[in-house]
């Protein structure tokens, strides 16, 4: 283990500083500090290498945790990453983007702050970037055989690393001009700079991925055609059906999915220009959804120097502290402050939105909100309590339904379940042979780091589809779900 007393020698649970808020509003790069190492050491000496470290089954990856926390501690941070590299193949997004479920299954959280297992994580592999020890790895040999993947978020980036690395050559196939998915044009600069994408897809072309940008299955390449033209096809679309709000003034103009008003302000840092760009500048926002994505158009129309922000949940607001229901080791749903709520705003709980209401122009000046009430299971707006809040810009972040199989089941047609996603078996195969579904396509809406474990896992099923035999690990299987389930 690192220190032997650990966590008795620093009961203290630390996370690097935010940049102040009136700076970091100021431009679209990174929240937090740069890292004190001394704060980092002890930190990761936290950690005391527990009989059963449950972070392991907390993580779908299977990382190993306590082995390059003890690393750290010692200042092998060459070693580090390679344990950390064993188990993940992108640990820079997921040391920024994952909620760490790790942590909340660390032994340490049973009674006390849990260890700062996300933030290790982070440093570890900046600090490998910084030092030049992450390495392009192509393979020894080539197997002849070939694998499209389509989609280029994180489920269809590590299956393609780990085929191309097993021998196999990979094209990934990304419907937008850049590659990177739901990483590019999803996840604002305030919560991961494109630099860190950049870098790893300069790895993996260096290894031997193929990227086909601008390329639309079904529309540009039929699915049928890919099917043929390749010996196994990875589905990795992820689910980008967005949930709606049908009610009255719904087609209102000013009323947007929330990826469609992040993707524009993406492509804007990135330099493109945007037509009619949604833009919060100036604007009263309303943003209706309580989750990460929420809290994303919550930072950026921040940025964009919106008037006021408004955030609303139809729930409860969450428990401080971990719930009765919620048991060490799973992983508890808790009141959160991200960075983007520190920067202002409003956040209004078990308030359902009843209405949108309109100027002459046909452009929305307000949204009707009430109380949520609960009636035989079901949460409905309380009579008697409506009230008006102005808006000239209202932001849907309800979630998603599904995968985007419209032309998939035109062309080339795989059955999909009750929740929009595509079927398959626990070993990632469809209906259909050489064909495979990994990430949010197969499992719905998820986390980051449970699409690369699918990923890695894909990857390992198509390698014995193609070969016989597979010397690559498969963290999770299809029908795995988190611990909180």
């Amino acid at each position: 283990m690192a220190d032997p007393r650990g966590f008795l020698n620093v009961p203290e649970r630390e996370l690097p500083p935010r940049r102040p808020v009136p700076i970091r509003l100021m431009d679209w790069k990174e929240v937090y500090e740069q890292g004190d190492p001394g704060q980092l050491r002890r930190q990761a000496g936290r950690c005391m290498d527990c009989g059963i470290p449950f972070c392991h089954q907390g993580c779908p990856l299977g990382n190993l945790i306590p082995e390059w926390n003890d690393l750290t501690w010692r200042g092998e941070g060459r070693q580090a990453i390679e344990r950390l590299h064993a188990t993940n193949n992108f640990p820079e997004f997921t040391g920024k983007l994952c909620p760490a479920p790790c942590e909340s299954s660390c032994v340490l959280a049973i009674n006390q702050p849990a260890v700062t297992i996300k933030q290790v994580e982070a440093s570890i592999i900046e600090n490998a970037w910084n030092n030049g020890w992450v390495q392009p790895a192509p393979p020894e040999r080539l197997t002849g055989k070939t694998v499209a993947v389509v989609g280029s978020g994180p489920a269809g980036l590590a299956a393609a690393q780990q085929l191309t690395r097993a021998g196999h050559t990979v094209a990934v196939f990304e419907k937008d001009d850049r590659i990177g998915g739901l990483l590019r044009y999803g996840i604002p600069d305030f919560k991961m700079e494109k630099r860190h994408l950049d870098q790893r897809l300069t790895q993996m072309q260096a290894e031997g991925t193929r990227f086909r940008a601008g390329v639309e299955i079904g529309v540009d390449i039929t699915w049928s055609e890919l099917r043929r033209r390749y010996d196994a096809v990875l589905v990795a679309t992820g689910a980008p059906r967005p949930r709606d709000l049908p009610i009255p003034g719904r087609d209102a103009l000013g009323v947007h999915f929330a990826m469609e008003y992040l993707t524009q302000a993406n492509r804007v840092q990135a330099g493109d220009t945007v037509a009619e760009q949604i833009t919060a500048e100036g604007k009263h926002v309303v943003v209706l959804g309580g989750g990460d994505t929420g809290a994303d158009c919550i930072g950026t129309a921040h940025r964009q120097g919106a008037l006021s922000v408004t955030n609303l949940a139809i729930g409860v607001q969450p428990p401080s502290e971990r719930p009765e229901n919620q048991p060490w080791p799973m992983q508890p749903t808790l009141f959160e402050v991200q960075s983007a709520h520190e920067e202002g705003g409003e956040r209004m709980y078990l308030a359902s939105t009843v209405e949108f209401l309109t100027n002459d122009a046909g452009e929305v000046r307000a949204v009707v909100v009430a109380e949520t009430d609960f009636v035989d299971g079901r949460r409905v707006p309380k009579p008697g309590t409506e009230r008006e809040l102005p808006a000239d810009l209202v932001l849907l972040s309800l979630g998603f339904t599904g995968a985007d199989t419209d032309t998939l089941n035109q062309q080339f047609p795989l059955p999909v379940d009750a929740r929009g996603t595509i079927r398959r078996d626990a070993d990632y195969t469809t209906v259909e042979p050489g064909v495979f579904v990994a990430g949010d396509a197969g499992r719905g809406a998820s986390l980051i780091v449970w699409a690369i474990a699918e990923g890695r896992a894909a990857a390992a099923e198509i390698d014995r589809y193609l070969q016989g035999t597979t010397d690559l690990p498969a963290p999770v299987r299809a029908t795995d779900r988190p611990i909180a389930v």
